[in-house]
């Protein structure tokens, strides 16, 4: 039977390819972000973006039957490959029910319907288990996620979701559920009186600057920042609307979380 499904993808963003690669499609693959890191043997795939441009003229020459990408910042890409005539997926997935869509959505575009849907599952069975060992624990902190420092921005919808699942307590969870960046700037004030008791860093793009956040003027009587609860994630898990979540983010987050046991003093 002739394989009607894309023959070349482009995955201008790196959840798409290591779904991809779980789904045993990874030869459809014909080019990835600069910032792949996950599967290990997808680094070696051609370069053909970052997150917010797009190298179009590579992309021509490779003749792609779709190209995938994520969230509005890449909307002025998708709209000139469009215009090169060029089929695109743009996916604007923000909470853990919507990447769990995305993964089946995905599973249909190659022709991976069941293996998609017993990966869903998967993750959605790893969740309750976590969600369970939670339901157990003596206490909660309450913590703030940090995206970006300067202007502060917090953790997008399905990261202040994981922290929940994990054993967290979210200071921003209206927050986290805008749909634009700008919807999720958060104001010094606004922190200090939510009075986090733990620090989430992960920074799009750079390394944190854990020194910089304890130096915050106003900052030092924050139970997080008295007692040095502040972690720095990693952005190519906990930034990227999919699989990483689920096979490496759910277990990291409920081991950090689960040192704290009780109210820090």
């Amino acid at each position: 039977m002739k394989d009607s499904y894309p023959k070349k993808i482009i995955c201008m963003t790196e959840e798409s390819v290591e779904l991809l690669y779980l789904l045993g499609e990874e030869h459809r693959i014909a080019g990835v972000s600069g910032f792949v890191r996950r599967p290990i043997e997808a680094r070696s795939l051609p370069k053909i973006s970052s997150f917010t441009h797009a190298n179009i003229k590579k992309i021509k020459q490779i003749k792609p039957d779709l190209v995938l990408g994520f969230s509005d910042i890449q909307k002025d890409i998708a709209q000139e490959l469009i215009g090169e005539g060029i089929n695109v997926f743009i996916s604007n997935q923000r909470s853990i029910e919507e990447i769990l869509n995305y993964m089946l959505i995905l599973g249909g575009v190659v022709g991976q319907q069941a293996r998609a849907q017993a990966y869903v599952e998967s993750c959605r069975s790893k969740i309750l288990q976590f969600q369970s060992l939670t339901d157990q624990k003596p206490y909660r902190p309450r913590v703030y996620i940090e995206e970006w420092d300067s202007p502060m921005i917090t953790g997008i919808h399905w990261f202040s979701e994981l922290v929940e699942i994990c054993g967290g307590r979210p200071i921003f969870v209206e927050k986290s559920r805008g749909v634009l960046a700008k919807d999720r700037f958060v104001s010094t004030d606004e922190i200090v009186e939510s009075n986090p008791e733990v620090i989430l860093a992960c920074w799009c793009g750079k390394k944190v600057d854990i020194n910089s956040i304890l130096c915050r003027e106003g900052w030092e009587n924050v139970p997080a920042i008295k007692h040095g609860l502040i972690y720095e994630l990693s952005p190519e898990i906990y930034l990227q609307p999919g699989p990483a979540l689920f096979e490496s983010g759910l277990e990291e987050l409920s081991g950090l979380l689960g040192q704290i046991s009780v109210k820090p003093s």
